[in-house]
């Protein structure tokens, strides 16, 4: 009479086990313990209402009932063993012991137990056995009273066998009801992937229908009015008017490769491999440089590898500092500085300002806390990192500096 164990509920104290196979050896432990107490409160019974004189015979039966309480330690697909071992004792319990009530303690527990682990005809066949034992047991104490008999029957042997039922249905209710709350979850999270892809392809098809149409069309007219000046035998092709036209050009090429880019990165999401980083900041000035803005750029320390997020990033900032030196600088000169700490990477970038009321709209742009968007996007961009960002007028007002630090998880 065996079956296959299923979890009827862990314990309190087994919820959280330390190592592997914690909850295992707790239920294993807590199952010795019910079977000694078990056994000490039986063993205690019957020495206290047992025969006062102890034969062969009442040495087997305390025996058997030893080893019947000792089995409740036993592995859960032995239960229908046992609860049968201690329907057989209760009769001859009776007949050793008369008038001893129609129960044990590892009785009722081998009931309860037959009846959180078994399923199907085992179950059934140790609830009947237990019920008949009880039975037995009270038509050897005389007790032929119908209303009685099937009081008892169902206290010793029907109700413990219940109670154990029920714990395995509540706990598989339980789990149900986890498992809904996980496949929620999970369905959740798919929406909202999936809405986050959606929204993706929005501004990817916004972006692709739009802007790059736009950047494209700037670089076409750029060519055109560059090669219209060469054609028509202008002063000189290399002078200001078409030094500015192929710098147009440039940054459009430019622009449409970054936009690719993004683009790309909308399409695929994080993981795309080609993005911009701190290796391709010379190819950066280099264009500014076309621009007629003087680049100085200098590097302290050793260079080391930075995680990709974190030098796409710094990329962008650079990029957002020479856009702001081009619209509010002197157009003169910028330094940028690029240093790598032993545990964080800054940038810098300093520029000179414009004087009179330029400079007087952008100290009035500084007094608001850096409303302007570029300089709010820099912040955000070193904050999700839990980096920092500065910026404002330094040396007398005759400079902007802005400066970004990034922690790193390694150095040299």
């Amino acid at each position: 009479m065996t079956s296959s164990a299923t979890g009827f509920g862990e314990p309190v104290l087994c919820r959280a086990p330390d190592r592997e196979g914690g909850v295992a050896r707790c239920l294993a432990r807590q199952s010795v313990l019910v079977a000694v107490v078990s056994l000490a409160t039986d063993a205690v019974s019957f020495a206290t209402r047992g025969p006062q004189a102890l034969g062969a015979l009442e040495v087997l039966v305390l025996l058997g009932l030893v080893a019947a309480d000792a089995a409740l330690a036993s592995s859960p697909r032995y239960s229908g063993w046992v609860a049968l071992a201690h329907a057989a004792l209760l009769p001859v319990l009776a007949t050793v012991v008369p008038g001893r009530t129609a129960n044990t303690a590892g009785q009722l527990i081998s009931a309860y137990r037959a009846g959180a682990w078994l399923r199907g005809r085992p179950a059934a066949a140790s609830l009947a056995a237990l019920a008949l034992g009880v039975l037995s047991s009270l038509w050897v104490g005389d007790e032929v009273e119908p209303f009685t008999l099937l009081t008892l029957v169902t206290a010793n042997s029907v109700v413990p066998w219940l109670v154990g039922r029920y714990t395995t249905a509540r706990k598989a209710y339980v789990d149900e009801l986890r498992h809904q709350r996980e496949n929620s979850l999970r369905d959740a999270e798919a929406e909202v992937s999936r809405a986050v892809a959606r929204e993706r392809e929005a501004i990817a098809r916004d972006l692709h229908d739009v802007i790059s149409h736009h950047v494209s069309a700037i670089g076409v007219h750029a060519a055109a009015a560059r090669m219209n000046l060469a054609g028509h035998g202008s002063a000189d092709d290399a002078g200001p008017v078409g030094t500015s036209l192929a710098a147009v050009e440039t940054s459009s090429r430019a622009a449409m490769v970054d936009l690719r880019r993004l683009l790309d990165l909308l399409h695929h999401g994080d993981d795309l491999p080609d993005q911009p980083g701190l290796g391709k900041l010379q190819e950066l000035f280099d264009g500014v440089r076309s621009s007629g803005l003087r680049v100085a750029f200098a590097v302290y320390n050793d260079p080391y590898p930075v995680p990709r997020a974190v030098d796409t990033a710094l990329y962008r900032v650079a990029q957002e500092m020479m856009t702001n030196a081009l619209r509010h600088g002197d157009g003169t000169a910028v330094r940028v500085e690029l240093e790598y700490g032993g545990d964080h990477v800054s940038i810098t970038a300093r520029n000179r300002v414009p004087s009179g009321a330029a400079q007087g709209e952008r100290a009035s742009l500084t007094a608001l806390g850096g409303s302007a968007l570029g300089l709010e996007g820099i912040r955000k961009r070193a904050e999700v990192f839990g980096g920092s960002a500065t910026f404002g007028l330094v040396e007398d007002g005759r400079y902007w500096q802005t400066s970004v630090t990034v922690p790193t998880e390694g150095g040299s």
